[in-house]
């Protein structure tokens, strides 16, 4: 039996670390209400197959997901509309290189990699390039720019960059 396991060593996130992504579900989860989607914190696991046939598994700091029945066990199956990872020292190589490619595989919609330290929001789309899904930077956010915070994909909900980054001291 191969189970083909990767361990990673990553050490417990920062207290800002966790706190922009509270921030975000606190700012995101009540304009969700009565919709067919729901936002979700970073204890929630996705299983999906590789372009290469390798089962993985993925926890994203946040989701917005619309395929909320789309469920084997505890795991969704299903695809968010929408993730977001906020970037670690451990992590940071994994959430810009192999996270964002199974990501892109997998065809979510928008992807933002949150840099708390810095401030900053990079906002990824995903559009096709002769048929192939591709991640394009639609907008880095930071203080100078900070209007221009939103999620491509869902117009109607709204979070300030200063919502965000609430009680984020760098």
């Amino acid at each position: 039996m191969d189970l083909n396991l990767q361990i990673l060593d990553m050490a417990g996130s920062s207290p800002a670390h966790s706190a922009v992504i509270v921030n975000f579900i606190a700012a995101i989860r009540s304009q969700l209400k009565n919709s067919t989607c729901f936002v979700y914190s970073d204890n929630v696991q996705y299983k999906w197959m590789t372009e290469d046939g390798e089962e993985k598994t993925v926890i994203p700091d946040a989701s917005i997901n619309c395929q909320t029945k789309k469920k084997r066990g505890s795991n969704f199956v299903g695809i968010p509309r929408f993730v977001m990872e906020v970037l670690s020292p451990s992590t940071e190589q994994y959430d810009r290189g192999e996270k964002m490619e199974l990501y892109r595989q997998q065809e979510i919609e928008e992807y933002w990699i949150v840099d708390w330290r810095k401030k900053r929001i990079e906002i990824y789309e995903l559009d096709y390039q002769d048929g192939i899904p591709q991640y394009y930077l639609w907008e880095t956010v930071t203080e100078e720019n900070k209007e221009n915070l939103k999620l491509i994909h869902f117009p109607n909900i709204k979070i300030t960059f200063d919502e965000l980054f609430d009680e984020i001291e760098p």
